[in-house]
């Protein structure tokens, strides 16, 4: 686990440059290797993923997680804007929880988990922006979007009480187009 509840339990305020140096410091941990593991893992999984979805499935999880480690180690951000440590808390929490059962009952890349977890609170705390990246396309064609100061996603309510996904902290809603 990048950054644990433990880590900031004791802190009352966090701004949004000081969580990214915490998430800058595990960033500086992977390397070209790691990363090139986690891609493999990607690639292996995504053969259990419908044939017509597959590389819009490896798009949205190259581009959006993995290749995205870069971004984090480039970032300049200067917001001094706190952090809602109650969100940061529920969303480390149920980041530990996965980890936790990928370790117990699934065959798992470390460092894809390492990058998944780095990521979803950067693109959340950091950038406030959701987890998949505006266009990213899940199966039926629907994607997500940004549209009137709003992120959407197509699958929010349907995913939002899996225990397997991050989509209980990201901050986009479920679109309304897609029920």
């Amino acid at each position: 686990m990048i950054l644990k509840v433990e880590d900031i339990d004791d802190m009352d305020e966090l701004t949004r440059v000081e969580l990214l140096e915490k998430l800058k410091k595990e960033a500086k941990n992977i390397h070209i290797k790691d990363i090139m593991n986690a891609c493999n893992f990607l690639f292996e999984e995504g053969k259990y993923v419908q044939p017509s979805y597959r590389e819009k499935f490896h798009n949205a999880y190259l581009k959006g997680f993995i290749l995205r480690i870069k971004e984090v180690k480039d970032d300049k951000c200067t917001i001094q804007q706190l952090v809602d440590m109650d969100e940061l808390k529920k969303s480390l929490k149920l980041l530990e929880e996965q980890e936790i059962d990928l370790l117990r009952n699934h065959p798992h890349d470390p460092n894809f988990s390492k990058i998944y977890q780095i990521i979803s609170i950067y693109t959340t705390f950091v950038l406030e922006e959701p987890i998949h990246v505006v266009g990213s396309e899940f199966p039926g064609g629907f994607k997500v979007k940004f549209e009137n100061k709003t992120y959407y996603c197509p699958v929010k309510d349907k995913q939002k009480d899996n225990p397997g996904a991050v989509c209980g902290f990201c901050i986009a809603e479920q679109d309304p187009d897609v029920v």
